[in-house]
Protein backbone atom coordinates (compact mmCIF):
# COMPACT_ATOMS: atom_id res chain seq x y z
CA UNK A 1 0.00 0.00 0.00
CA UNK A 2 1.38 3.39 -1.00
CA UNK A 3 1.44 5.68 2.00
CA UNK A 4 3.01 8.84 3.39
CA UNK A 5 2.99 9.03 7.18
CA UNK A 6 3.55 12.41 8.80
CA UNK A 7 4.63 13.25 12.32
CA UNK A 8 5.97 16.17 14.33
CA UNK A 9 3.10 18.64 14.31
CA UNK A 10 1.77 20.24 17.45
CA UNK A 11 1.34 23.42 19.44
CA UNK A 12 4.28 25.80 19.82
CA UNK A 13 4.87 29.33 21.06
CA UNK A 14 5.71 32.12 18.61
CA UNK A 15 9.42 31.98 17.90
CA UNK A 16 9.56 28.27 18.58
CA UNK A 17 10.56 25.40 16.31
CA UNK A 18 9.13 22.17 14.99
CA UNK A 19 10.48 19.48 12.73
CA UNK A 20 7.95 17.68 10.55
CA UNK A 21 8.74 14.24 9.19
CA UNK A 22 7.12 12.37 6.33
CA UNK A 23 7.95 8.70 5.94
CA UNK A 24 7.09 6.87 2.73
CA UNK A 25 6.08 3.24 2.44
CA UNK A 26 5.04 1.18 -0.55
CA UNK A 27 7.30 3.14 -2.90
CA UNK A 28 10.85 4.39 -3.08
CA UNK A 29 10.97 8.06 -2.22
CA UNK A 30 14.34 8.59 -3.90
CA UNK A 31 12.65 8.63 -7.30
CA UNK A 32 10.18 11.37 -6.37
CA UNK A 33 10.23 15.07 -5.83
CA UNK A 34 8.78 16.18 -2.51
CA UNK A 35 6.61 19.16 -1.67
CA UNK A 36 5.36 20.56 1.61
CA UNK A 37 2.04 22.39 1.50
CA UNK A 38 -0.20 24.00 4.05
CA UNK A 39 -3.79 25.09 4.28
CA UNK A 40 -5.21 27.48 6.84
CA UNK A 41 -8.93 27.86 7.55
CA UNK A 42 -10.66 29.80 4.80
CA UNK A 43 -7.59 29.87 2.58
CA UNK A 44 -6.40 27.97 -0.46
CA UNK A 45 -3.67 25.39 -0.22
CA UNK A 46 -0.26 26.95 -0.71
CA UNK A 47 3.16 25.56 -1.40
CA UNK A 48 5.70 25.90 1.39
CA UNK A 49 8.77 24.21 -0.03
CA UNK A 50 9.86 21.63 -2.56
CA UNK A 51 12.91 19.54 -3.29
CA UNK A 52 13.60 17.71 -6.52
CA UNK A 53 14.41 14.01 -6.53
CA UNK A 54 18.02 14.86 -7.33
CA UNK A 55 18.16 17.36 -4.48
CA UNK A 56 19.59 19.95 -6.84
CA UNK A 57 16.48 22.12 -7.00
CA UNK A 58 15.00 23.53 -3.79
CA UNK A 59 12.46 26.32 -3.49
CA UNK A 60 10.61 28.07 -0.68
CA UNK A 61 7.65 30.34 -0.44
CA UNK A 62 8.73 33.90 0.26
CA UNK A 63 6.83 33.84 3.53
CA UNK A 64 9.00 31.05 4.97
CA UNK A 65 12.33 31.70 3.29
CA UNK A 66 15.13 31.88 5.82
CA UNK A 67 13.02 30.19 8.50
CA UNK A 68 12.14 26.78 7.05
CA UNK A 69 14.48 24.14 5.67
CA UNK A 70 13.50 21.13 3.58
CA UNK A 71 15.68 18.05 3.45
CA UNK A 72 15.48 14.41 2.51
CA UNK A 73 17.10 11.21 3.70
CA UNK A 74 16.51 8.72 0.94
CA UNK A 75 18.19 5.93 2.90
CA UNK A 76 15.40 6.31 5.47
CA UNK A 77 12.73 6.98 2.83
CA UNK A 78 11.88 10.14 4.75
CA UNK A 79 11.61 13.87 4.08
CA UNK A 80 11.77 16.63 6.70
CA UNK A 81 10.66 20.20 7.15
CA UNK A 82 12.54 22.08 9.84
CA UNK A 83 10.52 25.12 10.92
CA UNK A 84 12.19 27.82 13.01
CA UNK A 85 11.08 31.24 14.23
CA UNK A 86 7.46 30.21 13.89
CA UNK A 87 4.79 32.88 13.62
CA UNK A 88 1.06 32.74 14.30
CA UNK A 89 0.43 33.06 10.56
CA UNK A 90 2.21 29.73 10.08
CA UNK A 91 -0.74 28.02 11.75
CA UNK A 92 -2.21 25.53 9.28
CA UNK A 93 -2.57 21.89 8.39
CA UNK A 94 0.68 20.82 6.78
CA UNK A 95 0.86 18.14 4.10
CA UNK A 96 3.72 16.37 2.42
CA UNK A 97 3.37 15.12 -1.13
CA UNK A 98 5.41 13.19 -3.67
CA UNK A 99 5.66 13.49 -7.44
CA UNK A 100 7.86 11.94 -10.10
CA UNK A 101 10.80 14.30 -10.26
CA UNK A 102 10.26 16.33 -13.40
CA UNK A 103 10.55 20.05 -14.14
CA UNK A 104 8.92 22.48 -13.78
CA UNK A 105 7.05 21.22 -10.72
CA UNK A 106 9.71 22.44 -8.30
CA UNK A 107 11.65 24.82 -10.54
CA UNK A 108 8.54 27.00 -10.87
CA UNK A 109 7.11 26.15 -7.47
CA UNK A 110 6.31 29.79 -6.71
CA UNK A 111 3.98 30.15 -9.69
CA UNK A 112 0.26 30.47 -9.09
CA UNK A 113 -0.34 27.05 -10.64
CA UNK A 114 2.48 24.89 -9.31
CA UNK A 115 2.27 26.32 -5.81
CA UNK A 116 -1.11 24.58 -5.46
CA UNK A 117 0.44 21.13 -5.83
CA UNK A 118 -1.92 19.86 -8.52
CA UNK A 119 0.76 17.69 -10.10
CA UNK A 120 1.62 15.67 -7.00
CA UNK A 121 0.75 11.99 -6.99
CA UNK A 122 0.76 10.96 -3.32
CA UNK A 123 -0.28 12.93 -0.25
CA UNK A 124 0.09 12.48 3.46
CA UNK A 125 -2.81 12.74 5.88
CA UNK A 126 -1.90 16.23 7.08
CA UNK A 127 -0.69 17.32 10.49
CA UNK A 128 -1.84 20.34 12.47
CA UNK A 129 0.68 23.04 13.35
CA UNK A 130 -0.58 25.69 15.74
CA UNK A 131 1.55 28.68 16.71
CA UNK A 132 0.01 30.54 19.62
CA UNK A 133 0.74 32.04 23.01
Amino acid sequence: QVQLVESGGGLVQPGGSLRLSCAASGFTLAYYGIGWFRQAPGKEREGVSCIRSSGGIINYADSVKGRFTISRDDAKNTVYLQMNSLKPEDTAVYYCAAVVGNDPVCTRFSSTYYSRGYEYDYWGQGTQVTVSS
